[in-house]
């Protein structure tokens, strides 16, 4: 059986048996608790991880605050974009919220994927095209939409986070404070 990673990325577009043999052989598993950092502001981002199970956020810290940035789960790819790609420290952190499954590849190794297995390409650019709208789509909501409409946008378009993740956590991914979104739940 496959791992799920690239079963996933078989779901996007044909992988050659070299690509596959290839991409098992290199993809780690690591599981990590609840509360854990899988990436630290200050690092370098290192891997790509894949969501097996489990939800996981990013967020930045300004003064003494957290400020939620997103939200992956089961399915996501997980990366720290600009530190990932351009090999400097990274500004935000990624904390796994509940119990979670990743597999990463390494940066060396995805290189050498895009570099050996043309056919990658495809699905680099098809998953590089998926985050790039969600992040315009999220961009367009905060610009655009009162706190009331940023709620219902995410309880409607991601219902699994209002279930799994802790309220004070989705009040800072919508810039407003608890006391606000709990006045929001109830009307």
């Amino acid at each position: 059986m496959p791992n799920p990673a690239v079963a996933y990325l078989t779901q996007i577009a044909q992988l050659s048996p070299g690509l596959i043999d290839f991409i098992e052989s290199r993809i780690k598993t690591k599981h990590y608790p609840k509360k854990t950092l899988v990436q630290k502001a200050g690092q370098i981002s290192e891997n790509i991880y894949f969501v097996e199970s489990g939800i996981l956020r990013c967020f930045y810290k300004k003064d003494d605050r957290e400020i939620s940035n997103w939200f992956m789960s089961e399915g996501d790819v997980i990366i720290s974009v600009k530190s990932f790609y351009q090999r400097i420290p990274s500004l935000e952190y990624i904390e796994a919220l509940e119990n979670s499954e990743l597999h990463y590849l390494s940066f060396t190794d995805l290189q050498h994927i895009y570099y050996n297995f043309p056919e990658f390409n495809l699905i680099g650019r098809i998953l590089t095209e998926r985050y790039y709208i969600l992040s315009e789509e999220r961009n367009y909501t905060m610009r655009f939409n009162s706190a009331v409409e940023r709620f219902k946008i995410l309880k409607k378009s991601y219902p699994e986070i209002i279930n799994r993740v802790q309220a004070k956590y989705i009040a800072s991914y919508l810039g407003i404070t608890e006391e606000t979104l709990s006045r929001i739940k109830i009307d």
